[in-house]
């Protein structure tokens, strides 16, 4: 039996080192490698975000069939925002990026070994049928009653029309073309004949940050529809002049009163990072403007970090304060989601010098795993609801390529958190390492100082939960399964004998009588 037990302090010592191998140090030498690709800094496609598409593809084709096939959807409230509108936003956000992918694979096809539409064809049916999915549109049906499809309810049908745009630009499917049509059509008029250019989203619940992403939406539905709503783009900019610009800033107003075309809040950073990524597009001179004032007014760069406030620099919210589910929280006044579309924006804006800045605090914040899950989104994300929400948006936001190009970054001068950052990592594996080392040389060398109770009842438990972790890490959950191989460390548990003599005197050679 001692044998069996010391068969499983090395066992174990072997899982605490793997997992310590896994979970930090491979993870630091996969940032200091993306950290010097050269799409960080220029105008190309990163060569990381396609190793993380490739290995969300499977998982977000599973996880969006069985999400439509369980009518989860209906089974939500209102109040529930990440449950209701996760789902879709990060279904569209995965499209979007796919697409954008899949050009940069057309233009280049030695970036990856075959065509993220080939790859991801599951992938990209599943998340178009999950946008599609009337069950899904469950909680904007509360809010609109059956003509959902017919009145405002802007936010969901501009993911709606960008879903479809995306799949029929990848597939070349034109299953969903008349309703793409029917909605770029009717949003576009009802639009264009409201008295300032806005729609709500919910009832009396009006945001800009939706309004123009919609626009941008009819505009790229026009290349697979072959419409023109040029001159349409070209008067919808008045939804954001006027007195429906913030007076203190001169930036559109991130809440405002549709009926009367007045602002009902201050500008803010998540608003305007997510604007300033379709902004380009549409109105090229506009979105320099905007983006001169958002840099002036919200980008805030020390030493140790960079990044977007999500309120003006005269705006003093603290060093922590918890925001709205979208916004995410504000961190020593950086927003977390200004800071994260904020990457987005600034590469559409051709703006290297913070999207290099962003990028890289962002890799290393994600905590990237080397079967290519981005740790650090994951645990951002709603577990039950929309599990790859954090993921795909990081996706999205670093695909995002430029409008108005500025030129590449000669020198980079990173934040000094993105070293830390990476210096934590090693710290903590190596730590790991060496501890467990140093530990099990130790419990084998003191063994006579303890005893095993229930020594081969311990042994059998420790076997079945070493099987059924690697049961469920490779068929159902690597989170359940990590929880029991950490929990397998436990075993075999020792008690301190009542009597005993130093281990130094135990090990000693007897004296011959």
């Amino acid at each position: 039996m001692k044998k069996q037990l010391t068969l499983c302090v090395i066992i174990n010592a072997v899982i605490i080192i793997s997992l310590s191998v896994y979970a930090f140090l491979i993870p630091a030498g996969m940032m200091i490698h993306d950290l010097r690709d050269p799409g960080l800094y220029s105008d190309k496609m990163p060569h990381c975000v396609f190793r993380w598409h490739r290995a969300l593809s499977p998982k977000y084709e599973k996880w969006a069939r069985l999400r439509v096939e369980s009518k989860a959807a209906t089974k939500l409230t209102t109040e529930n925002i990440s449950g209701t509108e996760w789902p879709v936003f990060g279904s569209v956000f995965y499209l979007w990026a796919t697409e954008s992918l899949q050009e940069a694979y057309k233009e280049n096809p030695k970036l990856v070994s075959s065509a993220p539409k080939e790859y991801a064809r599951g992938a990209i049916e599943q998340a178009t049928a999950l946008v599609a999915d009337p069950n899904h549109a469950s909680w904007v049906k509360d809010h609109w009653g059956d003509a959902y499809l017919e009145k405002e309810n802007l936010f969901y049908r501009m993911l709606l029309i960008s879903g479809l745009t995306s799949y029929q630009k990848l597939t070349g499917n034109k299953k969903y073309e008349e309703l793409l049509y029917n909605q770029v059509e009717s949003l576009s008029n009802e639009l264009d004949a409201s008295p300032y250019g806005l729609l709500d989203d919910y009832p009396g619940q009006c945001y800009p940050v939706d309004i123009l992403p919609a626009i941008a939406a009819i505009r790229r539905a026009d290349t697979v529809l072959g419409t023109d709503h040029s001159e349409f783009a070209a008067r919808a900019i008045r939804g954001f002049q006027e007195t429906r610009l913030d007076e203190d800033t001169g930036l559109p107003a991130y809440f405002v009163d549709s009926r009367t075309g007045r602002a009902k809040d201050g500008a803010r950073g998540v608003g305007l990072s997510f604007m300033l990524i379709w902004a380009p597009e549409l109105w090229p001179e506009t979105a320099q403007d905007w983006y001169a004032k958002y840099e002036e007014q919200f980008w805030q760069q020390g030493l140790l970090s960079a990044g977007f406030r999500e309120y003006p620099k005269d705006v003093d919210v603290g060093w922590f304060a918890l925001n709205d589910v979208d916004a995410g929280p504000v961190i020593g006044s950086y927003g977390a989601g200004a800071s994260a579309f904020g990457i987005g924006a600034a590469r559409a804006m051709g703006r290297f010098d913070h999207a290099s800045a962003l990028a890289a605090q962002a890799i290393v914040g994600t905590w990237p795993l080397p079967n290519g899950t981005l740790l650090g989104p994951r645990f951002l994300s709603n577990i039950s609801d929309a599990p790859y929400l954090g993921e795909a948006a990081v996706l999205f936001a670093f695909t995002r390529m430029p409008v108005n190009i500025e030129g590449v970054i000669e020198q980079v001068n990173l934040p000094v958190s993105v070293y830390i950052g990476i210096l934590v990592f090693v710290v903590l594996g190596s730590f790991e390492v060496l501890a467990t080392i140093f530990r099990t040389r130790r419990i084998h060398k003191c063994n006579t100082k303890h005893y095993v109770p229930a020594a081969r009842l311990q042994v059998l438990i420790w076997v079945a939960l070493i099987i059924t972790a690697v049961l469920v890490w490779m068929i159902s959950s690597v989170c359940i399964g990590l929880i029991i191989l950490l929990t397998v460390q436990l075993i075999p548990f020792r008690l301190k004998k009542r009597s005993h003599i130093a281990c130094a005197a135990i090990n000693a050679p007897k004296s011959k009588a």
